[in-house]
């Protein structure tokens, strides 16, 4: 009886699903853009009798809900204190509307937005690398070959250069204060997560002589 625990156990923790749903259970519809997609092709009558997914509780169907705001906050979070990351996250949009309005007051910035969210989706939009550096080995030699980045993963990066950058600012500012800087410098094409992207950029510039080693 021991050897047979001993040989179908492992095969049955091995192939057990890691999600909660069946692979048959749809994602749910909660998003405003989603759902006029859904009336305006008439989907609702289908997926009323197919079973659906519950809703993430950080997902809801207002109008302010940002799925980039989201990502971003889940990657501030540390050591899975997301409340906290929440609060240092809206303390830094305050920093950054209490700073753009007296830019905007003293003439410094014109044709600007006060609004904290709109500058965090332009200071993201504008880090966005298009190219990155990849090692590919060749008759003994290494080449750095620059490859273009899915759309996916330059959101990514973008987010993490923000808050690297924010995180290696001296620490006696508090960090909403750090990020907002870096958020507002950002979208207006400046800081050091400009210069990062640029840098890559000029890096994969010089090295497009191995680019052909991509598909080789």
């Amino acid at each position: 009886m021991s050897s047979f625990l001993k040989v179908v156990i492992p095969r049955l923790v091995t192939a057990r699903q890691m999600s909660a749903y069946p692979k048959h259970y749809v994602d749910p519809v909660f998003s405003k853009e989603a759902q006029n997609v859904c009336k305006e092709q008439d989907e609702y009558n289908k997926l009323l009798h197919v079973p659906t997914k519950a809703t993430k509780n950080d997902e809801s169907a207002s109008v302010f809900y940002n799925p980039f705001v989201q990502k971003m906050i889940n990657y501030m979070t540390y050591g899975g204190n997301k409340k906290l990351a929440r609060e240092l996250f809206d303390q830094g949009m305050e920093c950054i509307k209490r700073t753009q309005i007296e830019r905007i007051h003293l003439g410094k910035v014109e044709g600007s937005t006060a609004d904290p969210y709109e500058l965090l989706l332009q200071a993201i939009e504008n880090s966005r690398p298009l190219l990155q550096l990849t090692a590919i080995k060749r008759g003994g030699v290494t080449y750095q070959v620059p490859v273009p980045v899915t759309e996916k993963r330059s959101y990514f990066l973008a987010m993490k250069w923000l808050l690297e950058a924010a995180r290696e600012k001296e620490r006696k500012v508090h960090f909403p204060e750090k990020f907002a800087w870096e958020i507002l410098d950002a979208a207006h094409g400046q800081g050091r997560v400009i210069k990062r992207k640029n840098d890559l950029h000029r890096q994969a510039e010089s090295n497009r002589a191995y680019a052909h080693y991509r598909w080789s």
